[in-house]
């Protein structure tokens, strides 16, 4: 089962463990800089291109973009002059690791078969549009059960992103499943979620996991202690294996653990605390993991976010 899947100690180190050679054929990241894979989601605002403008000013090696309104059902296809421009721009300033971010509107797990033909047809829209931007992430919230309960609604999301790597079968383009705050009837606020999806979906090689940190304690999850950080970490391994973890959005929360409200805000501003963010950004298992933010974007924010995880990912 995926996410039974043990890992050897020399596969992935044990929290704590100095750093060794990068997996991947990355080169080991330097003493005083351990975590270079640090950026933010940026707005396309004029252009997609933008987007990897901006992580350039901001000195990012990695980026999450929209790559259409994401409150709307409808979008124009991409043009071949976009494409271009986006792909020379990663070239020239780059190359960045990517990801983008599918709309709000989609909902896999709806009970309405309507609505989730609609959301599977825009979720398969959005791999597509990845795929021609040579972006090799996709993530994705589960979507909501609408009050038919929590095995029904995994089960169509399950089913639902089953038939979208259908049909875009043979893309390089990897779904990453976001776990949630767990409002309403939101799936994916348990580990345990994640773990139903990716068994079901079956597919590794195609779909994994985006972990939140405002997420996970809004979830209940505490990992504001070392002891508290390495129950966590354990528990991420258990259900879906540290190897599976593609992508982090790494948010301050607005609220308190356990309070199944979504409320990003800046790092070290929220109940979170700056400090224990140092474990995620220090941790071997996560070494060569993008690690972007989704904080408000008040003036420069996102260069005073930034420039606190780097601090906070430089070894002792």
């Amino acid at each position: 089962m995926v996410g039974r899947k043990k890992t050897t100690p020399a596969a992935l180190p044990a929290f704590g463990a100095r750093p060794g050679p990068a997996r991947g054929g990355r080169k080991p990241a330097r003493p005083d800089a351990f975590h270079p894979l640090l950026g933010a989601h940026m707005s396309v605002a004029g252009g997609l291109h933008h987007a990897l403008e901006e992580a350039a000013r901001h000195r990012s090696g990695a980026v999450q973009v929209f790559t259409k309104n994401s409150n709307q059902w409808a979008a124009k296809p991409l043009e071949a002059e976009a494409i271009r421009l986006f792909r020379e721009t990663d070239a020239k300033l780059g190359p960045f690791e990517m990801a983008a971010h599918d709309s709000y509107l989609i909902n896999l797990g709806s009970p309405q078969a309507e609505l989730r033909e609609r959301s599977r047809r825009a979720f398969v829209d959005e791999i597509e549009r990845c795929e021609a931007l040579a972006i090799p992430r996709l993530v994705f919230h589960p979507g909501s059960h609408m009050g038919e309960g929590e095995a029904a609604g995994l089960r169509r999301v399950a089913s639902e992103v089953k038939k979208a790597l259908r049909a875009t079968s043979g893309y390089a383009t990897r779904v990453l499943i976001e776990n949630t705050a767990g409002q309403g009837t939101n799936l994916g606020h348990r580990l345990e979620h994640l773990r139903t999806l990716m068994e079901e979906i079956g597919a590794p090689g195609r779909c994994g996991v985006c972990l939140d940190t405002c997420h996970l304690l809004a979830a209940g999850y505490d990992y504001r202690t070392p002891a508290g950080y390495a129950a966590v970490r354990e528990q991420i391994a258990e259900a879906v294996g540290l190897e599976q973890v593609g992508w982090f959005h790494l948010n301050d929360s607005k609220t308190d653990l356990a309070s199944r409200v979504d409320r990003h805000t800046h790092i070290g501003q929220g109940h979170v605390g700056s400090a224990p963010f140092r474990f995620f950004l220090t941790d071997p298992a996560f070494r060569d993991v993008p690690m972007v933010l989704e904080t408000p974007k008040e003036g420069e924010a996102d260069r005073r976010n930034l420039a606190l995880l780097r601090r906070l990912s430089r070894l002792p």
